[in-house]
């Protein structure tokens, strides 16, 4: 059996090379090996525990975007890459030659290695159906929940299990979302969060307590919380094992490839939460785990496949990231504050606020808060974080793309908008021109 294009992996950044490549290159057969039949769409699982009815809600139908477009899929497990003979083994015996290989493992959870995390009833929420099926029927006659950890997931799964009316503890070491937004932010959530009822507690887990089951929290000074259940959302890994034994090149931030997304083999590709990332402003490799990016790494690795297209390369990443928690947006791109001065930038922050109706009686009006910050010696945007209503989603979008071409302060002030009061802010006080008014008149002092 033989395909000029295989992919492993049928995720965002796998079901999107393939796509891709079957666009740019429709004479090339394309096959998808995937794990599981039932996949998961990835942003979605938070929302399997309380605003959806099942984790059947979160069903990610591959085939559907696939077999329209003559692609075929395989439910099997790859156990070997052989980069020589460009062939790839499967856990049943079979054997899949290919002219073009793209790797899409994904990434797995952090499970800390602690005393009693053997005991019942302690989680962590991988991308898997069926272990997010069995948790989720757990979870039902569970009243005391502590989740463990402070970054998006662990917020997003703190607020939809507090739906389900459960008494919910979140466990972070530090503040909440340290790595992508300043401290007036994180203090934002905060509060939000603790306003919804969810409990708040800074710490370090010592060990888990329990005779079977997981009863308690221990913690490094001495306190106890009560638990029915403990989710570790600490962080993910990628998967790069499949990748080390094939020889390929691997950092301790995953596969390493070049700007087209080829691995240390010419014909090997790789993408999504497996690879190593390289930082948009500094160029330091670093773990980024988000679908979007998965999927714009994707659609550069497809295209690229056969033919290099100059156009459509992969110089550096930004991080751009949105969630919504307890009825509040917050979103961020490119660098913080604090970031960017550890870097040995000099910055200028600029700051806008508003509702994002006008005039601010509709009943969907939400306040929107607009950080942006600037190199003080040429004015360039360096990063973004807002928070506010839904609007938001799309509002660093915008940011994202200003970033990515190095807009500067100057033009974000002379940006031009279209504005309507039931969909945005005045144009008068449209935030993000406001920031960077804000911002330009600080780089003038």
């Amino acid at each position: 059996m033989k395909y000029d294009v295989v992919v492993i992996g049928a995720s965002a950044g796998g079901l999107t090379a393939a796509i891709s490549a079957k666009r740019f290159y429709p004479d090339k057969s394309v096959l998808v090996i995937k794990k599981e039949q039932t996949g998961m769409i990835p942003c979605g699982i938070p929302y399997i525990f309380g605003t959806f009815k099942s984790v059947d809600d979160d069903i990610l139908p591959a085939e559907k975007f696939l077999k329209p477009l003559g692609v075929e899929t395989l439910v099997d497990e790859v156990v070997e890459i052989d980069p020589k003979a460009k062939i790839v083994r499967t856990k049943s015996g079979k054997e899949i030659a290919w002219e073009k290989l793209v790797i899409a493992t994904g990434s797995k959870p952090v499970f800390p290695e602690l005393p009693g995390t053997e005991l019942e009833d302690v989680y962590t929420v991988p991308k898997d159906y069926h272990y997010l099926k069995a948790l989720r029927e757990r979870l039902e006659s569970a009243e005391k929940v502590v989740i463990v950890g402070g970054g998006f997931i662990a917020l997003e799964v703190g607020d939809e299990i507090r739906k389900l009316g459960k008494d919910v503890t979140i466990l972070v070491r530090s503040r909440l979302l340290r790595n992508s937004f300043d401290p007036e932010f994180s203090e934002m959530i905060e509060g939000r969060l603790k306003e919804a009822g969810i409990n708040i507690v800074y710490g370090q887990v010592e060990r888990l307590l329990g005779s079977k089951k997981v009863e308690k929290v221990k913690l490094v000074n001495g306190k106890e919380l009560d638990a029915d259940m403990v989710i570790f959302s600490i962080g993910y890994r990628p998967n790069v094992d499949l990748a080390i034994k094939a020889g390929l090149k691997v950092t301790r931030y995953g596969i390493w490839t070049d700007e087209y997304m080829r691995t240390s083999h010419q014909d090997i590709f790789a993408v999504g939460d497996c690879v190593e990332h390289r930082d948009f402003f500094t160029g330091k490799p670093y773990g980024l785990m988000l679908a979007s990016t998965a999927t714009f790494e994707a659609r550069i690795a497809g295209a690229n496949l056969f033919k290099l297209q100059i156009v459509r390369e992969n110089r550096r990443t930004i991080g751009v990231y949105s969630t919504h928690v307890a009825g509040l947006t917050l979103a961020a791109a490119g660098l913080t504050e604090e970031a960017a001065k550890r870097e040995g930038f000099e910055v200028i922050v600029g700051y806008g606020k508003g509702p994002d109706r006008h005039p601010a009686k509709f009943s969907d009006t939400s306040m929107v808060t607009v950080k942006l910050i600037f190199s003080r010696d040429r004015g360039a945007i360096l990063g973004a974080q807002i928070a506010g209503g839904k609007s938001v989603g799309e509002m660093i979008n915008i940011l994202a793309l200003a970033i990515q071409k190095r807009l500067t302060a100057s033009e974000l002030y002379t940006l031009q908008i279209a504005t309507h009061p039931l969909l945005t802010a005045s144009p008068v006080g449209y935030q993000i021109v406001k920031a960077a008014e804000d911002a330009l008149a600080k780089l003038r002092t």
